[in-house]
């Protein structure tokens, strides 16, 4: 205490009435302006004094107590009056201490200062005695006697304000912390030894310093504001962020500051206590374990969003979407041209220089692309390097010395730095750094994904780097995934799309509309089918199957049954007779070689063979006669035809079900149905009417009210088209759960006029006849032009049904889009070409009808054959074959 007096450490401005007035106030902490009045006035003590209750009296000449003041009353319990006049060693000292306690007075009392402990009774604890440091000052009264004036002060108040302020002298300059002290000027007051070092001035140097000698501008004024509100408020902050750099260096620190208030004894605000740490390099870990928590989190996005299409542009999409913003800037990715075209190895893939197609661009920071890097394009005229943006959906190559090119050549990421901020921002400048990051799945390099980061952004680093592969990696598998999966769909899509017939299919007597939804609209490749086949005679064959599965293995299997269908319907076959056929065919599908149905039984029988190679198809096929208006009809196991006849609702027909094919062992039963005109017949899948959402006939029902409720579904001028959407609009045709296909054909019948039909007797003269009937029905259709020519090949054929036919001969002659001639007779051998030789005098008549027609051949018929040709009509600009020249061939 004696080498330190107490206070010392605390600033003039608190001592209070020790003081001048003027030097307190040009001292006093927050004082800006007043008058010494206001000080006196409105300032509280506020001083040591507030935490050390001083006692003060005297004593007279005659060693009695002159004077008592209140707070010795408070210290030594006696009141003014009790004290005054009394020996202050009787007074409050102890009986058995008061010979010493006089003796020590009488010295007092020799002019002699003196400083010392005495004892007293505590009034705070009855029975106890009290230790008290007193400080004796001789004086003299108005008539020159010795007097003295005394201080006491309790020991135990000291001793505690020493305690208290050798622990806070030791938190204050031994912590490891830093610790300072700001006035309510929000000027420095002191600092301990390790806030100076980590600024790096000496401790003196602070005292009077301020936040903005301290920090930058922003940063001081954060600090500045805060100190005022911790002043103003009294509320604490804790953990306050202040970044700056060190002084003599370049480094930015970072630390956390706390702030308190300060208060005197009385309670007076007195300056703001601020303890700061040194978080620099706890934050740079929490900034790596945020770094790898947001790869991870990156990584994890992307594996649930990259790859759910197999469309090749969505998935580029879908990397980038999961790159920006969160891990850069600005993204695109290239793909090589050839690859996306289907070619396995495109010229220049090897060293970087093929043509690549930018199809994706994704940027945070600006609408249109940006220049990557050195991402330059090569002009159109090869002459020179163009420093332009390239455009989503853009072809282009790299110059082979490009970092890109680079890239892509080695199989390496390659770092581009910035550009300086003299380029126009168009051309990079805006850009910190670019990853230029090739796309390599299954070792093959499928193209180039680019990365930039802003100026003002972190540079990419090593972890950047590793994450960037990983994520251009993921993108590359599920890209080549899509570009496989592109090139076998798209062969699978081009045989099911040559499995079906064309999209508007003609037919004599019949108006065609047809409809072909996939169940996968991914794929569109299933088993359903349906055809329209020209048959002799201006008669149509209609077809509508389906193969049980879905997939490629069904379209297969469709392509060979709708092929087998054509081969046989052109053998003019009976329906049912087609079904039986197309039975064995399909029973033979599935075994190896195409061994026979009994084969695939047996093995089936001993286990030897996969039940899932056995083929089941259903199947509807109807023959249409325009001439006779009659269709004959059998069936395979599918759902029955739906007929609407004109002014009457639709129903569904009657037809045989019969068994599907594939299964074997049960005949096929046919049936013929006369059609008006104007009906319509609707051949269709299980697909339009079947769901899991509704039973089977609930789906037929709705299909005939579809068919009933359209108004030109029973009228002859109405569009059949319309019709199609009709229906398929008012079923669920969304489901994705099968194939669907539809085929409408509305009966129209060749007209009366347009049909010549001739018994003839089986005498030579018919051939003759034959001639004039044919050429009096041209000329009476206007077709003068095929008079000669039809005359011709008529002679032939009813000179070889005369020849080599039984009974009476039939001629009938239709006109449609083609002319079509037919000769019946009772004979059931068919007429079979032959090359006759030089020698030979006949058997050129048949090789005359395939010279001069379009078409011949011949069919079976319930009493006989009928053998035809066909003749294109004439069409103004086109003769025809000339039958001169024809006759003169055969020799």
């Amino acid at each position: 205490m004696s080498e330190k007096p107490a206070g010392a450490d605390i600033p003039e401005s608190t001592v209070g009435s020790q003081v001048s007035p003027v030097s307190q106030m040009s001292s006093m902490s927050g004082w800006v302006s007043g008058s010494v009045s206001d000080v006196w006035q409105s300032s509280p003590p506020g001083s040591i004094y507030d935490y050390i209750r001083i006692a003060s009296f005297s004593l007279g000449s005659d060693g009695r107590i002159t004077q008592w003041s209140e707070r010795a009353a408070e210290l030594l319990g006696l009141t003014a009056s009790q004290a005054v006049g009394q020996d202050p060693v009787d007074a409050f000292m102890p009986a058995e201490l008061r010979e010493t306690g006089r003796r020590k007075v009488a010295d007092i009392l020799d002019g002699r200062e003196w400083t010392g402990l005495v004892p007293y009774r505590s009034p705070q604890a009855p029975g106890e005695v009290g230790i008290a440091e007193v400080y004796v000052m001789p004086s003299q009264d108005e008539d020159g006697e010795r007097t003295a004036l005394c201080i006491a002060v309790d020991v135990s108040a000291l001793r505690g304000l020493e305690t208290d302020l050798a622990a806070s002298q030791a938190v204050f300059g031994q912590s490891p912390l830093g610790f300072f002290l700001f006035g309510t000027d929000l000027r420095m007051l002191r600092v301990n030894e390790r806030f100076a070092t980590v600024f790096g001035r000496p401790v003196e140097e602070y005292r009077g310093a301020t936040a903005h000698d301290l920090l930058p501008r922003g940063e001081a004024d954060r600090l500045a504001a805060a100190l005022r509100q911790v002043v103003d408020t009294g509320q604490s902050l804790t953990d306050m962020p202040i970044m700056g750099p060190v002084p003599g260096g370049h480094d930015r620190r970072r630390w956390s500051v706390s702030l308190y208030r300060l208060h005197s004894g009385s309670g007076r605000p007195i300056g703001v206590a601020g303890l700061a740490t040194d978080v620099t390099g706890r934050r740079r870990a929490e900034q790596e374990a945020a770094g790898v928590r947001r790869n991870l989190a990156l990584l994890n996005e992307a594996g649930a969003r990259i790859g759910t299409s197999l469309d090749l542009e969505t998935t580029a999409r879908e990397l980038l979407d999961v790159a920006v913003p969160q891990f850069c800037d600005l993204a695109s990715v290239d793909l090589y041209q050839g690859l996306l075209s289907g070619d396995e190895t495109p010229p220049g893939l090897a060293d970087g220089s093929a043509e690549l197609r930018r199809v994706a661009f994704a940027s945070a920071v600006s609408d249109g692309p940006v220049a990557f890097g050195d991402v330059y394009r090569t002009d159109d005229s090869g002459q020179g390097e163009l420093p332009k943006p390239i455009e989503v959906g853009e072809v282009h190559r790299y110059p082979f010395h490009s970092l890109c090119a680079h890239a892509l050549r080695t199989a390496q990421v390659r770092v581009v730095t910035g550009r300086d901020s003299g380029e126009s921002l168009e051309l990079g400048a805006i850009l910190q750094s670019t990853l230029l990051v090739p796309m390599v799945a299954r070792d093959t390099v499928v193209g180039l994904a680019q990365f930039s980061r802003t100026k003002g952004s972190e540079p990419f680093g090593e972890r950047d780097r590793a994450l960037a592969v990983e994520l251009a990696a993921r993108a590359a598998v599920s890209i080549d995934n899509a570009r496989l999966y592109r090139r076998e769909h798209e062969r699978a899509l081009i045989l099911q799309r040559s499995l079906l017939p064309p999209g508007d299919p003609e037919a004599a007597g019949l108006d065609i509309a047809c409809r072909y939804l996939p169940g996968n609209a991914a794929t569109e490749v299933g088993g359903d089918w349906f055809d329209v086949i020209e048959l002799p005679g201006h008669r149509t064959a209609l077809v509508v199957g389906d193969v049980m599965g879905r997939g490629l293995r069904a379209a297969v299997a469709m392509g060979e049954l709708r092929t087998a269908v054509r081969t046989l319907a052109l053998l003019d076959l009976e329906p049912a007779e087609v079904l039986s056929a197309l039975d064995e065919i399909a029973r033979g599908l599935g075994a190896p070689g195409g061994s026979n149905a009994g084969a695939r039984a047996k093995g089936r029988s001993d286990g030897s063979s996969d039940l899932s190679e056995v083929y089941l198809a259903t199947c509807v096929y109807a023959v249409y006669d325009p001439v006779t208006r009659r269709c004959t009809f059998a069936n395979a196991g599918h759902l029955p035809p739906a007929l609407v006849e004109p002014g009457e609702g639709a129903l569904l027909m009657e037809v045989p079900p019969g068994m599907p094919l594939g299964v074997g062992g049960e005949p096929f039963e046919e049936i013929e149905v006369e059609l008006p005109d104007g009906a319509l017949l609707a051949l269709y899948t299980d697909g339009l009417v079947e769901s899991r959402d509704h039973a089977l006939d609930e789906g037929l029902q709705d299909l005939r009210t579809a068919l009933s409720t359209h108004e030109g579904a029973d009228r002859t001028d109405g569009s059949l088209e319309d019709v199609c959407d009709h229906v398929l609009s008012r079923l669920d045709t969304h489901h994705g759960e099968d194939d669907i296909a539809l085929l409408m054909a509305r009966v129209q019948g060749l007209p009366s006029d347009a049909v010549g039909d001739w018994e003839l007797p089986s005498d030579p003269q018919s051939v003759g006849k034959a001639r004039e009937l044919a050429r009096e029905a041209l000329e009476s259709w206007g077709m003068d032009g095929l008079a000669d020519t039809t005359e011709l090949l008529v002679s032939e054929l009813v000179t070889n049904a005369l020849r080599y036919g039984e009974g009476e001969i039939r001629l009938r002659l239709l006109l449609d889009r083609t002319l079509v001639c037919e000769v019946w007779d009772g004979n059931l051998v068919q007429p079979r070409r032959r090359r006759a030789r030089d020698t030979d005098e006949g058997g050129r008549g048949l090789q005359l009808v395939g010279l001069l027609s379009a078409g011949w051949g011949s069919r079976r018929t319930p009493h006989g054959k009928t053998v035809w040709f066909e003749l294109a009509l004439p069409d103004g600009e086109s003769s025809g074959p000339d039958s001169v020249e024809a006759l003169l061939s055969l020799w």
